[in-house]
């Protein structure tokens, strides 16, 4: 059946811990980060499922928004792409995305194992530090194929996490080159500021196609440093990303950068080049009480799940940021990138 929504991503199974700031720095990681690891973090994985409080729960920035945009759609409406191993990790993969209602369109590694996030969490900060394995095995031939082309071709709208830049650029850009000529929605994520540090060129391959390119305040000041944006305010930083080359000039570009509890920033663009007129929104959030918050990973992932969500529903930009927004708040409310069932309803 055609899916309204195709998601790419590095699926991943958080292994969720509670520690203190004391631990963070023992591996010198930083609060409210995401990185790949390096050696000297290996220990962790071995470290982390003996703590008492540890919890499994099914992860990797796209497929949470994926299930999260599914969360506010009608039934089979998001098909997912990424890359596993056959193995128990990744039977707990598929479980969380049936519930969910996602169909999971694996690439399956019988050699490599499923890849695994650590999410620690100190207080309402989380650090994120992961081991792709076979997520970083994803091969655009496996999009390619007839049979899984044919659903893309029926998308109306796609969706990709910043960290798939790792993994398969040319997957990420048959996508975007695939959304320019058929003027459909092509939509991606910032992610992690190590991506613009670090992974600038496949970035900015991918920066032509983007209709709707959402980020973080911190992933925002990356990317301004890494450009040469002489700027430190997320409003000059978005309108200059709004502005960028773009192929298909038939939509506006949408940037939006949220910033925990201020304003989430949105910066529309009609003409793509230096100096060009923009159009700036701001909107609060959904404030929530403290002693409400259970924790905060994967909450930016279900912002964007909420937005996407209202992008394929059809709704306002207005409307589908609430939806992000009130997703996001959900949430919050329960333990990793999770949501609450029986499922809740929208409301403005």
């Amino acid at each position: 059946m055609p899916y309204d929504l195709v998601a790419l991503g590095n699926p991943l199974l958080d292994i969720q811990v509670n520690v203190d700031k004391e631990y963070l720095d023992k591996y010198d990681l930083k609060e409210n980060d995401a990185i790949l690891v390096e050696d000297k973090h290996l220990p962790i994985f071995d470290e982390v499922v003996k703590f008492p409080n540890v919890t499994f729960i099914a992860g990797g920035a796209a497929q949470n928004a994926a299930r999260g945009a599914q969360y506010v759609l009608p039934e089979n409406s998001v098909v997912y792409f990424g890359s596993v191993g056959k193995d128990k990790f990744s039977e707990q993969l598929l479980k969380a995305n049936e519930v969910a209602g996602v169909y999971s369109n694996y690439l399956v590694h019988d050699d490599i194992p499923t890849g695994k996030c650590a999410a620690l969490i100190n207080g309402t900060n989380r650090s994120l530090v992961t081991d792709l394995a076979a997520a970083n095995h994803y091969k655009p031939e496996h999009l390619l194929k007839p049979e899984n082309w044919k659903l893309v071709e029926e998308a109306k709208v796609f969706y990709v996490g910043g960290f798939h830049l790792t993994v398969s650029p040319p997957a990420i850009l048959a996508l975007g080159k695939h959304a320019a000529e058929t003027n459909k929605i092509f939509s991606m994520n910032l992610s992690a500021p190590f991506l613009p540090q670090f992974f600038k060129e496949p970035l900015d391959q991918t920066s032509v196609y983007w209709d709707y390119l959402i980020g973080n305040e911190s992933e925002a000041l990356a990317y301004a440093e890494s450009h040469d944006i002489k700027s430190t305010d997320i409003e000059t930083i978005a309108k200059a990303i709004a502005v960028l080359p773009k192929a298909n000039t038939a939509r506006p570009r949408v940037v939006i950068i949220t910033q925990g509890l201020d304003d989430t920033i949105v910066v529309t663009a009609d003409k793509f080049e230096a100096g060009a007129e923009t159009t700036t929104q701001r909107f609060p959030v959904r404030a929530i009480d403290a002693s409400e918050i259970v924790d905060t990973n994967g909450a930016g992932d279900a912002f964007a799940g909420g937005f996407v969500g209202g992008l394929v529903a059809g709704k306002s930009l207005e409307t589908s940021i609430d939806l992000g927004q009130w997703l996001a708040s959900l949430s919050l409310r329960e333990l990793g990138p999770s949501f609450p069932l029986p499922k809740q309803t929208y409301s403005a």
